[in-house]
């Protein structure tokens, strides 16, 4: 244990230091608001590598500024040319990792593979033709069980093809049969309670899912669009070891 005296020199200087980054983090929240005050509020200000460059968070949302908030870049990337990784894409993906255990899965058709003993969900929508796509690579992925949030966002005739699929006696093979082999679900009932569809729009408006198809992995990963296959696998297996990719 260190003494006394040692832990409280150790506390100030790391105060010290702190101190600074303190002051133009103070700087940066008090004139980007006093300049622009449309800007939603101010979660979270941090450093970014880049000397100079500050990373501002509101919400889910990221933007960047220098040390006095004179200026902003908006819908802007960085990247690390050393290890060609977008650090701006990495934190965005923490920032939208969803809980794979806390999915409502109950709202979802579920499909099962082989022993199903790997997981994923994908939110699609019956219009979409990269759904389409992903759905036929899908299918070849074994020992898996697939949780498909219909999250009907094309239009009118996406949410009643959803609902016809939902309210199917065997939802998952409506779903399939519709996204394989063009073959149409019956109408559904009157009485079919079709609320899940609902509820996955709401989902998807509340975490930022803007479009499909969008899938999630157990350990939080999150990826936009049809994914190749070998990402596919490379992710349940990363998902499986407990790794984030």
């Amino acid at each position: 244990m260190k003494p006394p005296l040692l832990r409280l020199a150790l506390a100030a200087l790391a105060l010290a230091c702190a101190g600074p980054l303190l002051a133009q983090e103070a700087v940066i929240r008090k004139t980007l608001p006093e300049r622009l005050p449309n800007l939603p509020p101010i979660d979270e200000v941090t450093r970014t590598p880049i000397p100079g460059l500050w990373e501002v968070r509101m919400g889910t949302s990221l933007v960047y500024t220098d040390d006095k908030g004179d200026h902003l870049i908006v819908g802007g990337s960085i990247v690390d040319t050393k290890t060609r990784v977008d650090l701006t894409e990495a934190r965005m993906d923490k920032l939208l990792a969803i809980d794979f255990a806390k999915l409502p899965l109950a709202d979802a058709l579920t499909i099962k593979q082989g022993t199903g003993a790997r997981k994923l969900a994908v939110f699609v929508d019956p219009n979409c033709g990269y759904c389409k796509r992903f759905e036929r690579d899908l299918v070849q992925v074994k020992d898996v069980t697939i949780y498909a949030f219909l999250m009907p966002i094309l239009g009118a005739d996406s949410n009643a093809k959803a609902r016809d699929i939902w309210c199917a006696k065997d939802g998952a093979k409506a779903w399939r049969a519709w996204m394989l082999d063009g073959v149409a679900a019956p109408a559904a009932p009157a009485k079919c309670d079709a609320a899940a569809l609902e509820r996955n729009v709401a989902f998807g408006r509340k975490h930022r899912i803007n479009g499909t198809p969008a899938v999630f992995f157990e350990d939080g990963t999150r990826k936009p669009g049809a994914i190749p296959l070998e990402l596919v696998e490379r992710l349940l297996g990363q998902a499986a070891g407990g790794k984030k990719s």
